[in-house]
């Protein structure tokens, strides 16, 4: 029996993941020459990632597809037939995903999303650019999707400054944005899926979201980096009797028990 020599270094990353090939080291891309270190580490990264080479098997446009796939896998969310907003879409992998699953193009399943960036075209699905913040956007999104969604997606970030906490409460407002366009439009018992980063800045947003929503939790699939911070806060069981009162929320998330408590319905995963 052939035994592995002693004193080799370890083969997997720091996320559990293995990051060497067959010849035991770890793959590095070509031309990095002129690159930044953050740049060097990213395309490595990517390179050595097993959910990138997953994604591009099965067709998507992003690794983040996997994502949304793994959710819905746990959490049976998408249905055929279910009309749905994808905010922040591009490059579209989530659109792909719930293009799917939820059978766009047959009976009256809609799927309308929209981006800063350009979107390729994907057969049935309304795509718009512009900014989700701009009320005639959201008006236009609004009609697209006639009126109502059984879920709303929001898979935004905004553009990182390398200040950590900026970055958290500009993301942050991007979640609350999200939440109040899917507060608008939710039919009863509807979903609300978005990015987010943990940290108290967003307890204000999720006390909103306990009183208008049966169960709220934190969800981390396996495709989203266990180094990263990123996390994702999904909402089911929408009926909307707790109103929007941001100055209520801030009073409420004083009052909360820690994400491990059961205070508002508020679930971890």
């Amino acid at each position: 029996m052939n035994r592995k020599p002693k004193g080799r270094s370890p083969t997997r990353g720091s996320s559990g993941r293995s990051y060497r090939n067959d010849t035991g080291l770890t793959r590095q891309p070509k031309k990095m020459r002129g690159r930044k270190p953050s740049s060097q580490r990213w395309l490595t990264r990517q390179l050595n990632d097993p959910f990138v080479a997953e994604a591009k098997s099965k067709g998507f446009r992003s690794r983040a597809a996997l994502k949304l796939a793994q959710i819905d896998d746990r959490h049976k969310l998408l249905r055929p037939g279910m009309s749905i907003v994808d905010l922040g879409c591009a490059p579209g992998g989530w659109l792909q995903v719930v293009a799917d699953r939820c059978r766009i193009g047959i009976g009256d399943a809609k799927l309308v999303g929209i981006d800063l960036l350009e979107t390729d075209i994907l057969a049935d699905v309304e795509i718009f650019v512009g900014d989700m913040t701009n009320p005639v956007m959201l008006d236009k999104v609004r009609n697209a999707v006639g009126g109502t969604a059984h879920g709303v997606l929001s898979d935004m970030a905004a553009d990182t400054t390398g200040h950590r906490p900026t970055d958290h409460l500009r993301t942050t407002a991007l979640l609350e944005a999200a939440l109040h366009f899917a507060m608008e439009v939710l039919v009863d018992d509807g979903f609300f899926l978005s990015k987010c980063f943990r940290g108290g800045a967003e307890q204000s947003v999720l006390s909103i979201m306990q009183r208008n929503f049966t169960t709220v939790r934190h969800v981390k699939p396996a495709a989203s980096r266990k180094e990263s911070v990123e996390s994702y806060v999904l909402a089911t069981g929408f009926h909307g009797q707790g109103g929007w009162d941001v100055d209520s929320a801030d009073e409420d998330a004083d009052d909360q028990q820690s994400p491990t408590g059961e205070n508002g319905g508020y679930s971890p995963i």
